[in-house]
């Protein structure tokens, strides 16, 4: 009769695009949390100029400065990925989106590591 399915099938996960689709909603995720993050730090400006400059130190230390590292990654993956969703989508890139997406995230790492050794070189500095 019926066939009795898992509630989470693994080999749907070992293809490219399922991992690539996770990712990009774990990124998206990501960014919504740093960007609500970001709102309610400015909007302690409208407050009381001590909060701010306290939030601003403690967002100033190293660990933090590190971690925009790893969002500088977010970033471009998010970025790189979505205009390969949108080459997919619209120009028949389903032919080749998994060289598109090898090619987009070359191209990011790329981008990232130029980034981060510029990011590093202002921390050391």
């Amino acid at each position: 009769m019926y066939k009795k399915t898992k509630f989470f099938d693994l080999n749907y996960y070992k293809f490219l695009g399922s991992w690539a689709w996770i990712l990009h909603r774990l990124t998206g995720l990501a960014l919504i949390f740093y960007l609500s993050l970001h709102v309610w730090v400015i909007s302690t400006l409208a407050g009381d100029n001590g909060q701010f400059n306290e939030i601003m130190k403690f967002l100033g230390s190293p660990l933090f400065k590190y971690l925009e590292i790893g969002l500088w990654f977010v970033i471009l993956f998010h970025a790189f990925n979505g205009i390969r969703v949108v080459i997919v989508d619209f120009f028949k890139g389903s032919l080749y989106h998994k060289s598109l997406f090898w090619i987009l995230m070359i191209i990011a790492f790329v981008l990232w590591v130029w980034g981060s050794y510029i990011m590093v070189t202002h921390i050391i500095g």
